[in-house]
Formats: structure tokens, sequence, C-alpha cells
């Protein structure tokens, strides 16, 4: 899977008018962790929206293996911000997981034996298993999200958008979604991971996007993960005395 490519070309979304994101392009390969990187209001959620067709484009394609179209269908799998779901949905772990075999079969038919070994690997690969009849309400937050993570496993997703995937967790549970991730690179598929904590960044990614609006550096980490690039991309929030401040030691 190393040679698959999602490739980024002129991608500007607005809202009103107004640019979130403009004249983005970029080739990110399979078998990588890429971190995406950005202040608030950069435009790193409206980038993920738009990939998976929840918000338009005003310019601009994106296509995968060559394939336009396998963006809309189970090649791409989009994790919103934990704190953007409703976790209090009465539905169990297996349940949930077993959404995303529909993204490969159709609402129409009706769930195979092949359906329920993929769940099956699913809940394993995210070491999920013995919680398959636990309800999502009652998991932690890391294994919220790696639930998430075997729901696009099921759907046999090769491109995984995290949004903000360590936020509210505590160490253990960063560790082991980072785990979970990094097999998943290992396996040939790309992950992008929007992110916030610059002190992990070389721990977690293989390359790094840097966004503000527009694409401000991308490329490999021990590259393009500099003070310099890192100003650019958060000098609004620098100056301005913000107590949100990134750290800059690189």
């Amino acid at each position: 899977m190393s040679y698959h490519r999602l490739e980024i070309k002129d991608l500007t979304v607005s809202y009103r008018r107004v640019p979130a994101v403009h004249h983005v392009n970029l080739e990110l390969r399979c078998g990588s962790c890429v971190g995406l990187l950005g202040p608030n209001g950069a435009g790193k959620t409206s980038l993920f929206k738009a990939l998976v067709g929840l918000v338009p484009l005003e310019t601009g394609s994106m296509n995968f293996h060559g394939d336009s179209q396998s963006l809309v269908k189970s090649a791409i799998a989009y994790l919103p911000q934990r704190t953007t779901v409703d976790w209090d949905f009465p539905i169990t772990v297996r349940r949930m997981v077993e959404m995303g075999r529909y993204q490969v079969l159709g609402w129409w038919r009706s769930f195979r034996q092949e359906d329920r070994q993929a769940v099956d690997r699913a809940l394993e690969a995210m070491e999920l298993a013995d919680f398959g009849e636990r309800q999502i309400s009652a998991l932690s937050g890391g294994q919220q999200q790696r639930a998430f993570l075997a729901r696009a496993l099921a759907q046999e997703a090769h491109v995984f958008l995290l949004d903000e995937p360590f936020s509210g967790l505590d160490k253990p549970a960063q560790d082991l979604l980072s785990g979970a991730i990094r097999r998943l690179a290992s396996a040939g598929n790309l992950l992008v991971v929007s992110h916030h904590d610059l002190r992990t960044v070389r721990d977690l990614f293989d390359q790094v996007i840097f966004l503000n609006g527009e694409l401000v550096a991308f490329g490999d980490t021990n590259l393009v993960f500099t003070a310099e690039n890192i100003r650019k991309t958060f000098q609004t929030h620098i100056f301005s005395g913000s107590s949100h401040e990134p750290d800059l030691v690189v």
C-alpha cells in the first residue's frame, strides 16, 4: 500500500465566501502517519470534512490511488473530535463497529459471516474484544477513540482522518492509542492526525503538515518540524499573549 497516494489539488473551502482553507496542495503516501498542526481556526477540521464530502469545495479536487470516487466510498474514514459525539446514544461497542460494514455492504444487504468476522478482527486489533457488549457511554475516553478506529477498520478504510484524538486522554490511554495508530500505519494505511501537543510530534508522526488557512509547510518530520515553521504557523497566537502558546522547543 505504500505506493498508494492521497492527492489533494488546489483545495479551497469557504463559509459565506470567507476562505477557511484555500489552495491547498498535498500528496500523502500510505504507510505513514502524518500530523496536521495549526492553531484553532486554522482550517484543520474543514480540511477533513472536505475530504469526506461533509462540506462542499469551492475549488480543487481529491483522489485516492487515481480514483476520485474512492473518497466517497469505503476508502476513507473520518473520526471527529470526541467532544462532538453523542456518547449517550444507546448502542453497544459491537453495534457501532458493525456500522462500518455498511459502507462495504450498503444499508439494505444482510450481514454475512465474513462481515461478522471483519468486526471480530477489528475489535481484536483495537484490544476491545472483551468490550463488545458494553455501551459506548461506559467506555473510557481512550477506549472510545479505539472503538472509532475499530469501526473504520471494519469499513476496510485505507485513509484515516483523526481530529484531535489524543485530547483529554491520560498518558496510559495516549500510549495505547499511539500504539494502535502506529500499527495501522505499519500495515500500509495512511493516517492524518490533527494534533496540538507539539512536544509529542517527533514521537508520533513520520511527516507533518503545518496549516493556517493555507499550507505553511509539509514534509518529513525531521526536516520541517522546526521552530521557524512553528512560528510561521502559530505567530498570531504567539504574539497575542495567548495562554495557549505552543511550546517552541523542537
